[in-house]
């Protein structure tokens, strides 16, 4: 009994041996597992910080940690404030992998996008007392919208925003104190980021309607076709498992879901 059960414990530590070989083995990430971590790169509203301990918190975060479990390799988050900036720290060979929404105008920025893994949808906050009801109300004539220069949800809007002003700042705190000093009469955001910003304005709220939606993929540098492809296999498998549910579920952040099967 007793050699069976070595022979038993034996075989349990070899097969995870061979499994973590193979997996750690893929040649798609060679490169990756010879530098011994993966470096991605986010930007604000893709995480909240704790501010006691600085950890990093949020579905983004969730999923990279998983990412990072399946890779058996540890996930180094590098913050960068915008965008524009990840784009750069893509280029620059400063970060592995990032995330950002789906956009035309991006297709040539970066070596490509994998399927979606979220959606988040696209809406507004308005100050208490507001007479913007409805995200046609927010199209109007002398309506100041503040957005987030280059964000999935300012490039959706100007496609569609006929009739308001887009009043332009470079993060999403400095777009809120547009909307909390009155320079501007509605904030444009992700439904999460604006629930967040609503318990810092009083009887501010959310709009229930939506102007779309932010459809997140994970992107690489250009050149990496073979980093791509491996990291599109894992959102597939990741949607399909029920692995991204869980992530999004585990942040315990109100607003997230997982992509369809099909979206890009």
């Amino acid at each position: 009994m007793l050699g069976f059960r070595v022979f038993v414990i034996v075989l349990s530590l070899l097969t995870a041996a061979i499994s973590q070989a193979q997996q750690t083995s893929d040649p798609r990430i060679a490169d990756l597992v010879k530098a011994g971590r993966v470096r991605f790169g986010m930007f604000p509203p893709q995480y909240k910080k704790d501010p006691a301990t600085g950890e990093l918190r949020g579905p983004y975060v969730e999923v990279m940690r998983e990412l990072g479990a399946h890779m058996r390799l540890p996930i180094v988050f590098t913050e960068v404030a915008t965008p524009a900036e990840l784009i750069k720290c893509l280029r620059a060979d400063r970060c592995d992998v990032g995330s950002l929404g789906f956009d035309p105008t991006r297709a040539d920025q970066v070596g490509g996008f994998t399927p979606a893994f979220m959606e988040v949808d696209y809406t507004y906050l308005v100050r208490s007392g507001s007479a913007i009801r409805t995200v046609a109300d927010a199209d109007r004539p002398g309506v100041r919208v503040a957005v987030v220069r280059d964000h999935a949800s300012t490039l959706a809007l100007r496609r569609i925003v006929k009739n308001a002003e887009l009043v332009s700042a470079d993060t999403p705190d400095a777009a809120f104190a547009l909307l909390q000093s009155g320079r501007a009469d509605v904030y444009a955001s992700v439904r999460p980021a604006l629930l967040d910003y609503s318990t810092r304005l009083s009887g501010s709220h959310v709009l229930e309607e939506s102007y779309g939606a932010n459809s997140p993929a994970l992107v690489v540098p250009k050149g990496r076709a073979d980093r791509l492809a491996y990291l599109s296999e894992f959102v597939v498998a990741a949607k399909a498992s029920g692995l991204i549910k869980r992530s999004i579920d585990r942040a315990g952040q109100s607003g997230y879901r997982v992509a369809p099967p099909t979206k890009r």
